[in-house]
């Protein structure tokens, strides 16, 4: 099983001169490395919540078809395509009209519609493909607790970039920071 970012966010949650202001820069100078910053920060703050904050593209591979397909990068907005290969081998899409999706749910659902199953696939790996568009929309729908989360570690990163080197370790701030993402964490049961 393997979670792909197709197409990445158009956009970031937070711009660069938000993350300007948080660092106390009054020039350009720096926007290179705060704009790398920025990508690294979403990036943390989907990792540590489960989530997608900007719209983007995922796939999901597997090598057969699983029950139920589990969704990661909540929330859901919709199914592009659930390709797979036939039982001969063949590459075939499936009907949008066999599928349900559950966006409620956090992470989502794919499940096929009453009264359907799924297909047989070909045995091999990779086999089965489920590409979805997830995130809460533009900068905008991201919740102000999580684009304060981002600020906070960006402004840690910045704060700690010349200290940084390949033997040197480096840790973000605690308790009160981390629990900023604690009402949007999605914990999966395994």
């Amino acid at each position: 099983m393997t979670y792909k970012v197709i197409s990445p966010p158009s956009v970031e949650p937070v711009s660069i001169e938000e993350a300007r202001a948080q660092c106390r820069y009054s020039t350009t100078d720096n926007d290179a490395v705060l704009s790398s910053m920025i990508v690294a920060a979403r990036e943390l703050a989907e990792h540590e919540t489960a989530r997608a904050l900007c719209t983007q593209t995922r796939e999901l591979v597997l090598d057969a078809f699983p029950e139920a397909f589990v969704l990661r990068g909540a929330p859901i907005q919709s199914v592009v395509s659930v390709k797979y290969l036939d039982a001969d081998g063949n590459e075939q899409t499936l009907d949008p009209q066999d599928t349900l999706l559950d966006k409620d749910s956090e992470p989502g659902y794919l499940v096929p519609v009453y009264g359907k199953a799924w297909p047989a696939s070909y045995p091999v790996p990779n086999a089965v493909r489920v590409r979805y568009v997830c995130g809460y929309g533009n900068a905008n729908d991201v919740p102000e607790s999580i684009k304060r989360w981002m600020l906070l570690a960006i402004s840690a990163f910045d704060a700690q970039r010349e200290a940084i080197g390949p033997s040197q370790t480096f840790a973000l701030p605690d308790r009160f920071w981390h629990r900023m993402l604690d009402y949007f964490r999605i914990y999966e049961a395994v």
